[in-house]
């Protein structure tokens, strides 16, 4: 969501505008009025004092008001790749979990390693299809953790996801059964909720189970 899109940034400019254009009317009215009465005093002084509290409100609205980071057009091709001779099971299963990520949440790109194989790569993709566990993969196989890194570009780790979009910004590795792992690519940083993750977990755990009921078929399959 770009800073055009927040449908909070009128409410948060708005004391900062009645505030700037209260204080101009008191200013407009001081100097017109020929003579000032004892009243008139007073009440421009609680008018400026109000209008500098309104200012100062707007002021703190925009520090203290979080902005969604702006989006990124992830560069790539968009696609779908399933490895050859899957059975049908498997590859309705990866159609349908995968779909549901991509339109169900930030994920713009993804891929399905396991066993050793990239069994699918969906979104936008990339000319490299393979996929060589790094150290961050690896660690999310053995510990079968997820691992979120919120802000891609700030992890050096990065490097070994050179199989997704070079700009993807925020990234998630869902454990997923025995030797397996998803790999969720977004285009902005910071955008996976907690109910996004636990709804992945969810999607991971069923791949995981369908995918350990064809692991010899898999397994047999050409990468």
């Amino acid at each position: 969501m770009t800073k055009s899109d927040d449908p909070n940034r009128v409410v948060r400019l708005l004391p900062l505008f009645v505030g700037i254009l209260g204080g101009i009317l008191l200013l407009l009215n001081r100097l017109t009025t020929a003579q000032l009465t004892e009243s008139q005093a007073r009440s421009d002084a609680l008018g400026t004092i109000l209008s500098a509290i309104l200012i100062l409100v707007g002021l703190l609205w925009q520090q203290i008001q979080p902005r969604s980071p702006d989006a990124v057009t992830l560069i790539g091709k968009e696609g779908m790749e399933l490895a050859s001779e899957l059975p049908d099971a498997v590859k309705t299963e990866l159609a349908w979990a995968s779909h549901l990520l991509l339109t169900n949440t930030v994920t713009k790109s993804l891929v399905v390693y396991y066993q050793g194989k990239v069994l699918l790569r969906r979104g936008i993709l990339t000319d490299n299809p393979h996929v060589k566990p790094g150290q961050i993969v690896r660690r999310v196989l053995e510990t079968h953790k997820p691992i979120y890194l919120v802000d891609l570009k700030l992890f050096p780790g990065r490097i070994e996801f050179d199989y997704l979009p070079e700009n993807t910004q925020g990234l998630i590795c869902q454990p997923m059964g025995d030797g397996g792992v998803l790999i969720l690519g977004a285009n902005v940083p910071r955008s996976y909720t907690k109910q996004d993750e636990n709804w992945i977990e969810g999607i991971a755990d069923k791949l995981g189970e369908t995918l350990s009921r064809y692991s010899h078929e898999i397994v047999a399959c050409e990468k």
